[in-house]
């Protein structure tokens, strides 16, 4: 990874259950993971033949290392690829997939595997969910935003112009693949968005892991086995919650911390990622919900600095001005919270926080103070 001290391989292979009764699966997490990829996938689906979905990017970097070790396995395999980037999480790409999985001859007892980021896995899940009724689905994750949060739990999509993630599927994979040394290939600006997601496991529901964060953070991006434990332990804490709210009827709604104001801020440019990428829309998020928390008198101001301390030490934005170019005002980005997954008949739904780890589902959030809120943060 750019600007990093990269470690040698260590330590051996940690495995996170997702216990979904038929529908449970392992998450391997280890460096090295890819050049044994193929001897995984034939174990858990012998005798698949497979569609390997890759973006143009990770292909150049990743996908012969992974297609010898499917040829080593003995797998059947064919390659297609998609343009990198949110805006390949759309309709055209998501039929053009569909039509290339048939055209492969491919059955209803072979895989789909999605090899790349978010946005590939999001939207080859949805692929296999959809191609003959459904597919097995196999994640090999290669960012750590994806690691750490899109691969795990079954959550499939494609954005609509409403809004990202409007049209999907709950579609749980078969086996998760996270091979952490493939995350010493990328940009730092990606692998910090990523750790946006690993802090929140840690604000939401873990006070003691946030903690071991702020002391270890430069470790856990540096490629030791610090980075290994974090990825373990933010999978570990997405599989309980998922495990106990597979279809986000309640408690997994608290992985949303932050992501109703980052949506509406990836929507308000228009998802160019040039501007801003998920995780830092995620990051900001964050930071709007413990001050909107602190708005309404549920955290003190030391919990506020202690949060914005740690994502800006790590060199995430925390604040709407952060994001280059202009934005629309407090109207627009109420219309399109309006849109967002996590209203319910209307009503405003947001994830809040009492403290470090304390985070909590609140509905029925007064749209008229939420615009207050975002006026007064657009004109800060």
């Amino acid at each position: 990874m750019a600007d990093t001290i990269v470690a040698e391989p260590i330590s051996e292979e940690q495995t996170v259950r997702v216990d979904l009764g038929a529908r449970s699966y392992d998450i391997e997490i280890g460096r090295g993971l890819m050049q044994a990829a193929g001897s995984q996938i034939a174990a858990v689906l012998p005798g698949s033949r497979l569609a390997v979905v890759a973006d143009e990017t990770v292909a150049g970097l990743h996908l012969e290392t992974f297609t010898d070790s499917l040829s080593a396995a003995g797998l059947d395999y064919t390659v297609l690829t998609v343009p990198a980037g949110e805006s390949t999480k759309c309709f055209s790409q998501f039929e053009r997939l569909c039509d290339e999985v048939l055209d492969a001859r491919l059955e209803r007892g072979d895989a789909v595997v999605a090899l790349g980021g978010g946005v590939v896995g999001d939207l080859t899940g949805f692929v296999a969910s959809a191609v003959r009724r459904g597919m097995a689905f196999v994640q090999v994750p290669t960012t750590l935003l994806a690691q750490v949060d899109s691969s795990v739990g079954g959550k499939t999509g494609i954005n609509a112009r409403h809004g990202k993630n409007l049209i999907g599927a709950f579609y749980q994979p078969a086996l998760v693949l996270a091979d952490t040394a493939v995350l010493d290939t990328l940009p730092l600006r990606d692998f910090r968005a990523g750790y946006a997601e690993v802090a929140k496991y840690g604000l939401l529901g873990d006070a003691e892991f946030f903690a071991w964060l702020e002391q270890n953070w430069q470790a856990v991006f540096a490629g030791g086995p610090e980075r290994d434990e974090a990825v373990a332990r933010s999978c570990q804490a997405k599989a309980d919650i998922v495990a106990a709210d597979e279809f986000e009827a309640g408690k997994r709604a608290l992985l949303n911390l932050g992501h109703t104001f980052g949506h509406a801020l990836e929507a308000a440019v228009s998802y160019e990622t040039t501007r801003l990428v998920h995780g830092e829309g995620v990051s900001i998020g964050m930071m709007l919900a413990h001050e909107f928390s602190q708005r309404l008198g549920l955290i003190s101001d030391e919990t506020v600095s202690r949060v914005h301390k740690h994502l800006t030490d790590v060199g995430l934005p925390v604040r709407i001005q952060e994001i280059p170019g202009q934005l629309p005002k407090a109207d627009t980005f109420m219309d399109i919270i309006a849109q967002d997954k996590k209203v319910s008949r209307g009503a405003l739904t947001f994830v809040l926080t009492r403290g470090i780890g304390e985070a909590f589902v609140e509905k029925g959030v007064d749209p008229a103070v939420v615009s207050d809120f975002l006026k007064e943060k657009l004109e800060a």
